[in-house]
């Protein structure tokens, strides 16, 4: 079976990611330290404790997920949950990976441009053929949605492809014009879609304002689920690294329908 080192496969990462150029609510990168060698990951959204546990049954050397640990402004006591899962990583000694904001934003594997190919989005690109991003951390990704007329198509897509049925706010008849996109709890992120002239905003949740904002605005909402739209960066990564490295990476997707 092949291998890797700990170290060669964290440098990789956060090199590829490019971890350093953000400021996000939690470290990336290598979290917590485990075994030297890894020969096989288990990928997930969530550093959940039933993720660990697949990891541990089946053997794996590491755990590579989105949504890892240590989150700014929370409490730092080793107890609860917290113990369990660091007691679960260090008595199995697994190697944690985790990547927030650098994942969300990576224009290949990461959560928006996966979320894109799911739902058939076609970004907006500049003469360079990047995606057109804005907003804070340039997060927020535009477009368009060929073939739909609607933004109760959108949403009906979305319910399709996402097996879930999305919140919409906003009036499904609604003609679709440009579509802004920003996968997760990017629900604060709604004023700079607007300000960039979105038809409809598609993230992962709501918060109570979200409502008031689209009514007011006349820009639709699309909460297609916070899990659901991020299940596809973490996988397409963990193929990416198995495609570099030749070990074996398994997708788990822990269901969640927040």
């Amino acid at each position: 079976m092949n291998q890797t080192t700990t170290r060669e496969l964290a440098a990789w990462l956060d090199a590829q990611l490019q971890t350093a150029r953000f400021k996000d609510y939690c470290p990336n990168g290598l979290q917590v330290e485990g075994r030297p060698v890894v020969r096989h990951i288990i990928a997930g959204v969530t550093a959940s404790e039933a993720l660990l546990r697949v990891a541990i049954e089946r053997g794996a050397d590491a755990v590579l997920v989105h949504h890892g640990w240590f989150w700014k402004n929370e409490d730092p006591r080793v107890r609860g949950t917290r113990r369990t899962r660091l007691a679960l990583a260090l008595g199995h000694e697994l190697n944690l990976l985790a990547y927030h904001l650098p994942l969300d934003a990576h224009p290949q594997w990461g959560n928006n441009a996966q979320l894109a190919q799911v739902l058939g989005l076609a970004p907006e690109r500049d003469d360079e053929g990047a995606p057109r991003v804005f907003g804070p951390e340039h997060l927020v990704w535009i477009g368009r949605a060929p073939g739909l007329a609607t933004v109760g198509e959108l949403a009906a897509r979305v319910a399709e492809r996402l097996q879930r049925q999305p919140l919409l706010i906003g009036d499904p008849a609604q003609p679709l014009g440009q579509v802004a996109w920003c996968t997760g709890g990017a629900q604060g992120f709604m004023q700079a879609a607007v300000d960039a002239g979105a038809t409809v905003y598609l993230s992962g949740e709501a918060s109570e304002p979200t409502t008031h904002l689209a009514r007011e605005t006349g820009t639709a909402y699309i909460g297609a689920g916070h899990h659901a739209t991020e299940r596809y960066g973490v996988r397409a990564l963990g193929q990416a690294v198995a495609e570099r490295f030749g070990i074996r990476v398994d997708f788990v997707d822990i269901d969640n329908p927040v």
